[in-house]
């Protein structure tokens, strides 16, 4: 039976992590509500159980509907893809901020903000892509100097990123991944997430999340060949050419920019970050209760019961 508290309000709560952590809460018997742009994709995507509120999340009257009652914010809104990548700044900055004064207002107490996993503006500025980042660095430090009880959580790249590189038993990566970066299942993003809104315990810390090991396309390549016995070739494409290609297509597809972006930070990726992932790992383990998903149960999950 559900219960009868105050729900939780999931603002991107169809995308790919956001449905994730509506699971994990709804497996917590807690109440989630949503706002959707289509009511009838959201049913489907997240069934019968979650309240939606079929409107857009730019909307002030919305978000102030969607706030009436509620226990708890989370917040991961996201417009890169190709049909809101030029409302990227109406989406994941403006909406934001409209959330936050529409909750203050409200005395919601309690705030979760799924961030990037360690956003250093001196590395954007140096490889001349702060726009890849400007918006969440200003959110981050909008919640920071708030009066809510905050948690951000700065999301490492999912595994899927290893696989969309992956065909006809070649890894073609521009810029060749070469650096390890830190990886994580979506399944524990959604699990850590769940219990953060859950408590009130780890208010006005921001943990990095990240799976046990840091790891490079290269190493993915190897470890994939190993447990499914066929070899997987890596191949380094120059990133150059997606900038090129970035460039023409800029006035039509800006959504290809912003993929060089986040390929020139993937390739430039900072090596104390990667050392540091261990540990990070630890404090995840320390911190919240579940059991971690691993690349190799990732690749054998992939391939190996097919």
């Amino acid at each position: 039976m559900r219960n009868e508290e105050k729900p939780i309000v999931v603002f991107g709560g169809t995308g790919y992590l956001g449905r994730k952590i509506i699971k994990k809460l709804l497996d917590n018997n807690e109440k989630v509500r949503i706002l959707s742009r289509n009511s009838r994709k959201a049913k489907i995507i997240l069934g019968e159980d979650v309240e939606i509120i079929e409107s857009d999340v730019t909307c002030r009257d919305a978000i102030i509907q969607s706030l009436e009652g509620v226990k708890a914010i989370l917040i991961y809104l996201s417009a890169l893809n190709s049909k809101l990548i030029r409302r990227m700044k109406q989406i994941e900055r403006d909406a934001v901020l409209m959330i936050m004064e529409e909750a203050h207002k409200a005395n919601i107490d309690r705030l979760i903000y799924l961030s990037g996993y360690e956003i250093r503006e001196d590395v954007l500025r140096k490889l001349n892509i702060i726009k890849f980042g400007e918006i969440k660095l200003e959110i981050e430090k909008k919640i920071r100097e708030s009066n809510f009880n905050w948690t951000i959580l700065g999301v490492a790249p999912s595994f899927e990123l290893f696989f969309a590189f992956l065909r006809n038993n070649k890894m073609a990566v521009p810029g060749g991944g070469i650096k390890p970066i830190p990886a994580i299942s979506p399944e524990d993003v959604g699990e850590i997430a769940a219990q953060t809104i859950l408590r009130n315990d780890v208010g006005g810390k921001r943990f990095r999340l990240t799976g046990p090991e840091a790891i490079s396309f290269p190493e993915a390549a190897e470890r994939i060949s190993a447990i499914t016995k066929k070899q997987i070739k890596h191949i380094k494409i120059p990133l150059v050419a997606v900038k090129v290609v970035s460039i023409i297509t800029l006035p039509f597809n800006p959504l290809i920019r912003f993929i060089y972006y986040a390929l020139k930070a993937l390739n430039n990726f900072p090596s104390d970050l990667a050392k540091s992932v261990p540990e990070d790992h630890q404090i995840l383990l320390k911190t919240f209760t579940y059991s971690p998903i691993t690349f190799d149960m990732e690749i054998k999950n992939r391939f190996m019961e097919r």
